[in-house]
């Protein structure tokens, strides 16, 4: 029962992180702390490192909700250290994560309802309501994790195969084709931000080709495009630096043709 809610209770405050700098959602550390609780460090460090191999590309992207690194972390290791052993973890971390992604996906969409009672309340000049109005999804982000995870451990992986099969075949395909359409929109979304100038279409092609056509993952694509970015940022920055030079030179030159009429 302790342990069950420590490791809860981490699992909440790490789903906090997703808020904030998200620094200590990753699995290596998550992984860490709960073998610490767990009074098995050398496993969860074990468990941790492999879980972060296996997800280190993974992240969000605009509005996609990945699979949640953060519960199938936790309740990966505490179950792993329990039954003794890193495959079980890994096992158990895969359906766990993407079990808590469809629960991500209907908090996201839930939570959109709070913008305009937002935008009401900062009409009225009350911001200290604005800042409190952000307790609720803090709250349920925290609940999110900290509940499935208490049940989880206490109850064993039975738990979580039971929870499964009971959802409805249609919930189940619903939040399959809504957690597929997201991508694209958070991709979206992001490609409308960063795409402000033509020339950055050219990244955007090299970077599809070596990851479509040449099968490249993602670590080499971002070898390669690191000095990429650096060479197209220095003649970014030589170019402006020119042109404010250009520009100064003809400010002083006006300057001097008035002063000497």
């Amino acid at each position: 029962m302790i342990n069950a809610i420590l490791v809860s209770v981490w699992a909440g405050i790490c789903a906090l992180d997703d808020l904030g700098t998200q620094m200590i959602r990753r699995p290596l550390l998550i992984s860490a702390v709960v073998g610490l609780l767990m009074g098995d460090l050398k496993d969860g460090l074990l468990i941790g490192a492999t879980l972060e191999v296996m997800w280190m590309g993974v992240g969000n992207v605009g509005a996609y909700a990945a699979p949640d690194l953060i519960s199938g972390s936790a309740i990966g290791t505490a179950l792993g250290i329990a039954s003794g052993g890193t495959a079980t973890a890994v096992a158990l971390a895969v359906p766990t994560s993407l079990l808590a992604q469809q629960l991500l996906i209907l908090y996201r969409s839930g939570i959109v309802y709070l913008n305009p009672i937002m935008d009401r309340v900062a009409e009225t000049g009350d911001f200290d309501k604005v800042f409190r109005i952000n307790y609720i999804p803090m709250l349920l982000t925290f609940l999110i994790r900290a509940v499935p995870t208490f049940l989880a451990v206490y109850f064993g992986s039975g738990a979580i195969k039971s929870v499964v099969n009971a959802l409805p075949k249609q919930v189940m395909t619903g939040l399959s084709v809504a957690g597929s359409i997201i991508p694209a929109v958070g991709i979206g979304l992001l490609m409308l931000m960063m795409m402000k100038k033509g020339e950055l279409w050219v990244f955007f092609i090299a970077g599809f080709t070596l990851a479509v056509y040449l099968k490249l993952s993602v670590l080499p694509v971002t070898l390669i495009s690191l000095p990429m970015a650096l060479i197209y940022d220095y003649a970014t920055q030589k170019a402006n630096s020119a042109k404010d030079n250009s520009e100064s030179d003809s400010k002083i030159v006006n300057e001097e043709e008035e002063y000497d009429l």
